[in-house]
């Protein structure tokens, strides 16, 4: 009992702070920076090739003269709203606006060839705002006590944190070869080290150019890869044709029905949505395409996905939407973007003078309530805006690309010159977007690249740090429990990355899994029955009795009894099961190793 109102005191603490941090951004003006950034980052997501990624990076370099709470609010309102306008061209063209809406093509557009356009945009609305809201709900309550952990995180453990990051997102981003994946993350390790190193100040890789001592600068660095990178995608390949649409209000107005016919299938794709975003480097995309697949595997319906299936459209929106709150939880609690787009959020948060990472809980602490409220506002204006101006939005659409880039590419010119007024910005940024298009040519990820560039800096210096501290002993990352566990799970990405071992490992993993998930939600079942059952108990000694129980005490010993040997059954029963697919995972390959190797007989024990 004491648990829960522990519980619900932390919820009520949290809930003041965020609305504490609304009052501070009520205002006619910080509205308006709230629809206009929406609105805006709509537009890019609408445009196929126009990415989220490219829209913060381009509007980060236009904001460097205003103050913190303004530009962060445009930057985040451009950032949700792009991931949402990103379903109306994948549901009118089968074209996704941005890679989070890749998955939305699949039942999006052939419910849009069945003549329901409208109502797949009303469902794509839904979905994403709500995806976002339960996003918000899990960063506004495991971000402050995520950072009082991240407080235990040293050298030591950032540089293995570091590497995990690059190998995970090297797996997920590329699933089909995860090589290539890893080596966009450490080509962007690789251009972290240039300039002069961090301990000692000796120049690296500088080939005796004075403006690269500094490094290179991650924002012409992501302008060239995603913003320039597209310009030239655009000049090498055919051009598109314009399809027109025509769609009714009355069309795009979300029916209600469909939240509570598929209550659970939003509910499963927010978590995993959030999970996925809290991985580092991940993304939206890799958010959308695994709550669809958790949708399809559990869905009365399997036979409509990829036919036109409502369920379908409302788990990958959901999905690729409740990616962003995940993603802002490691930038504010460990100063480790989730996605690409939050990579450039997080040097945005720099360029404006705030430090996320461990001591953000400390130093301004209400910070993270202003971010949770700025995704609040921005879901709500994407609510309004994609019902209202969906018709006229649409129009968007026939502006040809072609007509579109010279305009993006002056903004990536600008925008890479203007932070720090050097010509050697625009030349990486163009350096980048022509290596950048090369390595789009031969299907290689951006998103490590750009994760490997954020973390090189801490990866380098949390390494020799390390090293100084302990003499050299490679040892030492063995006495540290958080270090072993990090290290663990970076041999894991590994291992499971290589088709035989996943393929072995892969089942034995879902038994553990659903082993643990049906387990916690059985002991749930059994709490409220334990409950339940004293709420009975005290109606019989009060002489209330429900039907079918005795008048007090004897009443009350006889449902408590039953209660009790139910809950004490079904504890019996979930650590049996998980017991099981523990050992399954464990002893058992072990045993197969054994048996390969022939020290043990190929016989069953």
């Amino acid at each position: 009992m004491e648990a829960i109102l522990d519980v619900f005191s932390y919820l009520a603490i949290t809930t003041e702070l965020v609305v504490t941090a609304a009052a501070k951004f009520m205002s006619i003006k910080m509205l308006l920076l709230v629809f206009g950034g929406t609105l805006l980052g709509i537009c890019i997501g609408m445009l196929p090739g126009l990415t989220a990624t490219m829209g913060v990076a381009l509007l980060t370099t236009l904001t460097y003269s205003m103050n913190h709470g303004d530009a962060l609010m445009v930057l985040v309102c451009l950032y949700v709203g792009a991931i949402y306008g990103g379903s109306r061209s994948a549901i009118l063209l089968n074209i996704p606006g941005t890679p989070a809406n890749a998955a939305t093509t699949l039942d999006g557009h052939p419910l849009a060839m069945s003549g329901r356009a409208g109502a797949a945009m009303g469902v794509a609305t839904t979905g994403s705002f709500l995806g976002t809201v339960i996003g918000l709900f899990f960063l506004a309550t495991v971000a402050p006590v995520l950072a009082d952990y991240a407080l235990k995180f040293q050298t030591h453990e950032f540089f293995w944190l570091a590497l995990f990051g690059i190998l995970i997102s090297g797996q997920l981003t590329a699933a089909e070869d995860p090589l290539k994946g890893w080596i966009a993350g450490f080509l962007g390790l690789a251009v972290a080290m240039i300039g002069q190193e961090g301990l000692y100040m000796t120049d690296r890789f500088t080939f005796g150019y004075t403006e690269m001592q500094s490094g290179i600068n991650l924002i012409p660095a992501m302008v060239g890869a995603f913003g320039f990178s597209e310009v030239i995608a655009v000049m090498w390949n055919k051009r598109l044709e314009i399809i027109r649409s025509k769609t009714r209000l009355r069309d795009v107005i979300p029916d209600l029905t469909h939240i509570f016919r598929y209550k659970r299938t939003i509910a499963r794709s927010g978590f995993i949505g959030t999970l996925i975003g809290v991985i580092p480097g991940v993304g939206e995309d890799i958010g959308a395409w695994v709550s669809y697949a958790a949708a399809r595997r559990v869905s009365r319906e399997k036979d409509q996905f990829g036919k036109g299936s409502v369920e379908g459209l409302m788990a990958a929106e959901t999905g690729n939407s409740a990616a962003p709150p995940g993603a802002l939880i490691p930038v504010l609690t460990l100063g480790i973007p989730g996605s690409a787009p939050a990579a450039v959020l997080l040097a945005a948060m720099i360029l404006h003078g705030v430090r996320p990472g461990p001591m953000i809980m400390l130093e301004s602490p209400q910070f993270v309530y202003e971010v949770v409220v700025m995704m609040i506002f921005a879901a709500f204006a994407i609510l309004i805006l994609g019902v209202s101006l969906t018709p006229l939005l649409l129009k968007i659409l026939a502006v040809r690309r072609e007509r579109l880039m010279p305009v993006v590419f002056v903004l990536c010119v600008i925008g890479s010159y203007a932070i720090e007024q050097r010509m050697f910005d625009v030349w990486v940024m163009v350096i980048f977007g022509v290596f950048g298009f090369l390595l789009r040519q031969m299907r290689y990820p951006m998103a490590p690249l750009v994760l490997g560039i954020v973390l090189g800096d801490i990866f380098d210096k949390s390494f020799r740090r390390s090293w100084v501290i302990n003499d050299g002993e490679f040892s030492f990352y063995f006495t540290r429990p958080i270090c072993v566990l990090l290290m663990l799970m970076c041999l894991f990405t590994l291992v499971m990355s290589f088709g035989p071992s996943r393929n072995y490992l892969g089942p034995k993993l879902q038994r553990l899994w659903r082993a643990l998930f049906s387990g916690l939600r059985d002991l749930l079942r059994a709490h409220l029955m334990l409950l339940w059952a004293l709420i009975q108990g005290i109606q019989a000694l009060a002489g209330y009795p429900p039907s079918g129980t005795e008048r007090g005490a004897p009443g009350l010993r006889a449902v408590l009894t039953d209660a009790v040997g139910t809950y004490r059954a079904t504890w019996l029963r979930v650590v049996e099961e998980l017991v099981r697919a523990l050992m399954g995972l464990t002893v058992s390959p072990l045993r197969d190793l054994l048996v390969l190797i022939r020290l043990l007989p190929e016989t069953k024990v």
